[in-house]
């Protein structure tokens, strides 16, 4: 299959944060694009003013009509989120139209060019976030498909100069391990930040996780490199060559580091010298390592040290990764992604280290009844770290009810001297009442939704 024979692009499951990435790479492409989603947001809302006829109710007859009678020239790219059940995926798939998953389209594409995969089970969007932004920003003709909308440049989707020839455009990634969509890749150069267990309702076990990386690190060009997190135990995975990273150690890492007025500095040491006095405006350890291994990518793509040094110290992070909501004398409010037990360790060790003298509240928003169930007590762990625990129910996403499982399995575990639960809905009326000085919202699922308000309480108290 080539993408030249298609002239019409829909979409099942068009609102997601990779899906939105591809729509956008069509459109901008000259390319039809429509889709469906099952409820409006922001993002759908953006792509509607660019272009995309999308709709939300599960109807057949809302599949353009000109995409409905082109079937040869029309490609469906789906999400496997979308059940097989679905009205339009079953009208699709008995009419003969092409259909592909999301990573599959995106591996046609990223072989058109030289590919950097970042993956990991966290720290992939960050990280991915960062070696676009050192490319754009040091004049690299780049292409990159992310997984969260970046704070630079207001998208998830990075647009390469067309004038140039594909393959020496350099494609940025996001390699994601869910539902082993990784696999389609074969990228040139590779990082890989973590494989800690995850997705067990995909992979079983953490074995599991483990091979498919393997697999994924297996499959890099021939005299590519792997940029490995160390530690990490794939080395002997691939023919790559492979350098290690990581915070204070490795062929890449991190010396002198310190907090200067909420700001991370530090020198990235390299094999051929030193970048020095780093300023890296959205903090956290765990940023400063994401910084290391994207600077090592930039580094051995040619760009220049001073250049690296200028793009991270204008690097605005990624919406929803360590995002300041509020940040006052009187009050700081930070919203993070977390949804692993190493995430939330990591993003809470970050903001006691920049605001030691304050008791740091914590909400926290479990992701998945499977997830809770597998990492109940890590997760537990990592929330004492908090002086204060606020949390609420599990946000199911795709999932159905576990019985016994609920957010109680880690409530029972936190250590913290002030904890309790809360529904979503009571919340705001908890805050109101603890006036928090600093205050933190966690977790994958709509805790977002909370943060206008959580704001307002705030700026009031």
């Amino acid at each position: 299959m080539t993408l030249d024979q298609f002239k019409y692009i829909y979409f099942l499951g068009i609102g997601g944060i990779g899906m939105s990435a591809l729509a956008r790479w069509f459109r901008v492409n000259g390319y039809d694009v429509a889709g469906y989603d099952k409820t409006p947001t922001a993002l759908t809302t953006a792509l509607q003013e660019e272009g995309m006829t999308i709709h939300f109710l599960e109807d057949v007859a809302q599949i353009p009509e000109t995409f409905r009678e082109n079937r040869d020239q029309t490609l469906v790219i789906y999400t496997p989120a979308v059940p097989k059940t679905h009205q339009e995926y079953i009208y699709l798939t008995e009419n003969g139209f092409t259909l592909q998953k999301r990573s599959q389209v995106l591996g046609l594409l990223a072989g058109q060019m030289k590919t950097v995969g970042v993956a990991g089970t966290h720290g992939k969007t960050t990280t991915s976030s960062m070696v676009a932004h050192i490319l754009r920003h040091a004049g690299v003709n780049c292409a990159a498909f992310l997984g969260g909308i970046t704070n630079n440049y207001g998208t998830n989707f990075l647009l390469n100069d067309p004038s140039d020839d594909l393959r020496s455009v350099v494609c940025v990634v996001e390699a994601d391990e869910f539902d082993r969509s990784f696999l389609t890749l074969f990228p040139n150069l590779a990082i890989v930040t973590s494989t800690d267990a995850d997705h067990l309702d995909i992979y079983g076990a953490h074995d599991a996780v483990l091979d498919s990386f393997g697999k994924f690190v297996s499959q890099i060009e021939e005299g590519g490199t792997l940029f490995m997190k160390k530690g990490l135990s794939l080395a002997d995975k691939t023919k790559a060559i492979v350098e290690q990273y990581s915070l204070n150690e490795g062929d890449y890492y991190s010396q002198n580091l310190k907090v200067e007025n909420a700001t991370f500095v530090f020198d990235l040491v390299y094999p051929e010298g030193t970048i020095p006095a780093i300023q890296l405006i959205v903090p956290g350890f765990h940023n400063v390592e994401n910084a290391v291994a994207a600077s090592a990518v930039a580094l051995t793509l040619g760009v220049s040290p001073t250049a690296i040094r200028d793009a991270l110290n204008t690097y605005k992070g990624v919406r929803r990764r360590f995002e300041y909501i509020l940040k006052t004398d009187d009050a700081v409010l930070i919203d993070d992604y977390a949804h692993h037990p190493e995430e939330v360790k990591a993003f809470l060790s970050s903001v006691k280290a920049l605001y030691p003298d304050r008791e740091l509240t914590a909400i926290f928003q479990p992701h998945l009844f499977t997830r809770t169930r597998d990492f109940a007590e890590g997760f537990a762990d990592s929330l004492s770290l908090a002086d204060q625990v606020i949390l609420l129910d599990i946000y199911p996403a795709r999932e159905l009810p576990i019985e016994g499982v609920s957010s109680d399995l880690i409530f029972q575990a936190i250590r913290s001297k002030k904890k309790q639960q809360s529904t979503k809905e009571a919340v705001l009326d908890v805050v109101r009442e603890k006036k928090p000085k600093l205050l933190v919202t966690i977790g994958a699922g709509d805790i977002d939704q909370l943060l206008p308000a959580l704001k307002s309480v705030l700026k009031d108290q």
